[in-house]
Order: structure tokens, then sequence, then C-alpha cells
């Protein structure tokens, strides 16, 4: 089951896509992830699987995306392994007229059978929750600087 979150972020959506797309340096503003290795690149350099490690609190998960690019609006994930059952989503970037961006992020999350009900939504919820706010307080800051 797909979950979905919105914001809106003083940034514009080129400004969003790039600021995810960076993925060395996620770890410098993505206060959940802790490592980012980029395993595969196309022919523009981008990075197309990409292995996280996240600390969602409850324990550190390791998983590998490979990536799904229409920039500037829209950055996609297909879940290729790791710590869960199932991680993909989804970043969809809409411009504002006031210059700002409205954020979307929706994600399909299962950790597994073994993960009870009520942990697998504190993943759900922390995740979706952090990503965003990170993106949004990153790139604002930058605005504001």
């Amino acid at each position: 089951m797909a979950y979905c979150n919105t914001d809106v972020v003083a940034a514009s959506p080129q400004a969003c896509f790039d600021a995810l797309t960076d993925f060395e340096r996620l770890p410098d503003w993505q206060g959940a992830v802790e490592r980012v290795s980029v395993l595969e690149r196309d022919e523009r350099g981008r990075g197309t699987v990409v292995e996280y490690e996240i600390d969602v609190k409850v324990k550190t998960v390791t998983y590998r995306l490979r990536q799904v690019y229409d920039e500037p609006v829209r950055l996609g994930s297909e879940y290729l392994g790791g710590d869960f059952k199932q991680f993909s989503g989804e970043w969809r970037f809409l411009a504002r007229p006031d210059g700002a961006t409205d954020v979307e992020l929706e994600l399909d999350i299962d950790p597994g059978r073994f993960v009870p009900g009520p942990v697998k939504v504190v993943i759900r919820e922390f995740v979706m929750t952090r990503a965003l706010r990170d993106l949004k307080a990153h790139l604002e800051s930058k605005v504001a600087a």
C-alpha cells in the first residue's frame, strides 16, 4: 500500500530534484540517512542504482534502489533488495506561480512479516515525514542564506 505526504518548498522543482539526486551529499542534510553509495551510473553520470543506509530509530536498514528520472518533475525508484520486503517511491515536483514548489512524496514501504504492525507504521511515518521535512529545511535554509 502506498502512502503519500505533501508540502510546499520555497525552491524551484529543479532545485528539489538536484538536491535529491546529489546522492553523495544526502547524509549531510537528510537526518535519517547515514550512508549512500552510488553503485551504477548512466551515460550522463547520474546514479541509477543507489544503496542507502537509513537509521529508522528502531534499527538501521540498508536497501538498494534503481532511480527513474523525469527531470525536473519526478524522481522515482524501484526496489532492488535489502532489509525491506518492499520499498519504492516517487518524488513529484510541481512549480507554483510564486516560485515555490508543491512537493509530493509517495512511498510503498513494507518492512516484512517479522516486523509488528505498530512498528511498521512508525517506520513508514518516520521515513516519509522526515524525508520531506529535511528536504524543505535544506532548501529553504539555502534561500534564507
